[in-house]
């Protein structure tokens, strides 16, 4: 392990294990909680099997009924969340631990349960006439459920029949989530070999893999890139099984749910994301606007390295290795160099930052069994966040560390606020985390006292224009393509090969060394089977977050508190709502997006000047 590495967090506030008498006693409490909502549910199936043709006695009922299952689901769901979130937290770390995947299958009929038993709430909120649901959120007790139930009623055209809900839910868990949880299990525990000290072969697991590909060695990176590719080249076929599976899964969905009117399979994460779909035309129409700007970056970044054409393995790679660039940062000097730059917004940022390490709800070591990548998640109860991630030293790494703690800094600002107000969609969940991004690369850039210092900043300002008007919209058109083609037939191997290539050659184009066909298969975020279209959202929050941060200056004094209001509000308005109310600005036109990407056009252009006057 690496003397930069970080500690492992603490999750014994939560659990103190998997087999903690604490975990019994929520999950026997939440099946009690379950059984009184399947017996207070039963006027609702009535009401939704009947049409809502009730007398007027029946009405009020079910409506107190409604208001008396929504109270204990607000309970319910904390109880199943909290084992949940300790389960992966655990599995992340250790992908092989047993105890966590035995509570997790423990937990998946209880899921299902809830499930099911929440679906005649869900049915009759969605269907129930106008004026039943406005005696409904009457009650002081719901009323702040009043965005998510108006939202969730703009798909109520798409609801099956009860049973048909039902038994959908239930085999969701052996379906469509069996097949996320397989690639999880696959890509956590698959191995490749590397070259390690003295050019011996070295066998390693993906994330450590991953990590490699930040070294500032353009050889190491490759053969990083090269081993993680050889190593899913060998089971291309369960990861096609798994991604043709969770698509199939989706299209049958949107084929069943098309009963009133036409259901597309963008339909679902527009409506997750609390966006229209005219909002993402517009971004991806902006972001092909953009791809001379996205491509000049990459090329750019290529030349850093003397080279002319960026590669696959050059996505995660962290500025050269100049006389004058910073060395490896250790954790201890990068959480302190973040909480210094959110300082510089508001000491209660900073503050938020220097809490999360004292608490240690920060997950910064390295592992052969961790999974790849880096999330936020909060449990629920607690309402605490908690950081996760595989630190290195590397500046890449302390972006990243900004990152996840600007969505650790979103959760503690929702924290006093109602469960049902605390969910946000994905296209503002990067909000915050692109913002801190933001924060800390300009504070760093203040901080810098050479060209070659400047340019290791700037390198992380520009590898995400690269990654977010190149790569994410790369992500998108496979998706896209693959989906129109997963309509008629299961994909093959090849074939998704192929589609990666060519969603790889028509946004990177010529500034491009060669593509990088087996993407499909090692990207985690196309098997999320909870989330589809996990690409444009990292788009839309880069965007959306560099337009807030744009009018810091403007607002001055005012700014820190608005921003928070305007996070504090992510969870009970639509996108569109939430720009017009704080920026006035409106995200279906394209003079937002253009703005907002016109600003990145002089970062760009002081990078290019670095790399000549640099290397």
């Amino acid at each position: 392990m690496s003397d930069t590495a970080g500690p492992p967090w603490d999750l014994s506030t939560e659990y103190a294990a998997p087999d903690d008498p604490a975990i019994d006693a929520d999950l026997a409490e939440l099946e009690a909680l379950l059984a009184d909502v399947e017996r207070r549910s039963e006027p609702l199936a009535e009401a939704v099997a009947q049409s809502f043709v009730l007398d007027e006695a029946a009405r009020r009922a079910c409506v107190a009924a409604a208001q008396d299952v929504y109270l204990i689901e607000e309970k319910a769901s904390r109880l199943l969340q909290d084992p949940n979130v300790y389960a992966e937290c655990r599995l992340s770390v250790n992908s092989r631990d047993g105890a966590a995947q035995a509570l997790q299958g423990r937990l998946q009929s209880l899921h299902v349960r809830y499930l099911e038993a929440m679906e005649p709430l869900s049915q009759f909120l969605d269907l129930a006439p106008q004026d039943w649901v406005d005696e409904y959120l009457a009650d002081d007790r719901v009323r702040a459920s009043e965005f998510a139930v108006r939202h969730s009623r703009k798909r109520r055209h798409e609801t099956l029949p009860l049973s048909e809900e039902s038994l959908v839910n239930a085999l969701s868990q052996d379906g469509i989530h069996a097949w996320g949880r397989l690639y999880d299990q696959l890509s956590g525990a698959l191995r490749c070999q590397v070259r390690g000290e003295g050019n011996e072969p070295e066998e390693v697991g993906l994330a450590e893999a991953a990590s490699r590909m930040q070294s500032t060695d353009d050889a190491v990176r490759e053969d990083a890139w090269r081993a993680i590719n050889r190593s899913w080249d060998g089971h291309v076929e369960s990861a096609a099984g798994a991604i043709n599976a969770i698509a199939g899964w989706r299209l049958e969905m949107c084929r069943r749910r098309s009963g009133e009117r036409s259901v597309h399979y963008l339909d679902a994460p527009v409506h997750a994301n609390r966006i229209e779909r005219k909002t993402l035309d517009t971004l991806m129409e902006v972001a092909w606007e953009a791809n001379a700007l996205g491509r000049r970056a990459a090329r750019a970044m290529a030349r850093a390295y003397g080279k002319t054409h960026i590669a696959p393995w050059d996505q995660r790679a962290p500025a050269p290795a100049l006389s004058g660039a910073p060395e490896a940062i250790p954790f201890a000097e990068a959480t302190e160099l973040v909480a210094s730059a959110y300082g510089s917004v508001d000491s209660e940022m900073g503050d938020f930052v220097r809490m999360m390490v004292e608490k240690r709800w920060i997950e910064a070591t390295q592992g052969a069994n961790k999974r790849p990548g880096a999330y936020c998640t909060s449990f629920a109860k607690s309402r605490t966040p908690r950081v996760y991630m595989t630190y290195s030293g590397s500046m890449t790494d302390v972006t990243i560390l900004a990152h996840e703690l600007g969505h650790g800094f979103h959760h503690w600002v929702m924290r006093d606020l109602p469960d049902s107000q605390r969910h946000y969609g994905m296209s503002v969940a990067e909000t915050a985390s692109t913002f801190g991004e933001t924060v800390v690369r300009d504070a760093l850039m203040r901080r810098a006292d050479s060209a070659e210092a400047e340019l290791a900043v700037a390198w992380e300002e520009v590898a995400a224009t690269a990654a977010f008007l190149l790569n994410i919209p790369t992500r998108f058109e496979f998706e896209t393509r693959f989906y129109d083609a997963r309509s008629e037939r299961p994909l093959l191997p090849d074939e998704l090969k192929d589609i990666m290539r060519e969603a790889w050659l028509k946004w990177h184009g010529d500034a491009l060394a060669e593509p990088d066909p087996l993407f499909w298969a090692n990207k985690l975020h196309f098997y999320i089977s909870g989330l589809s279209f996990y690409n444009f959202p990292y788009l839309f929050g880069y965007l959306f977050s560099l337009g807030v941060y744009a009018r810091r200056e403007r607002m001055g004094e005012s700014f820190f508190e608005r921003y928070k209001a305007l996070l504090a509000d992510t969870g009970r308005m639509t996108a569109e709502e939430l720009a017009k109310q704080h920026l006035d600005a409106d995200l279906t036109a394209p003079d937002f997006w253009r703005d907002t990407v016109e600003a990145l056009e002089p970062r760009v252009a002081n990078f290019e000047r670095l790399v000549a006057e640099c290397v």
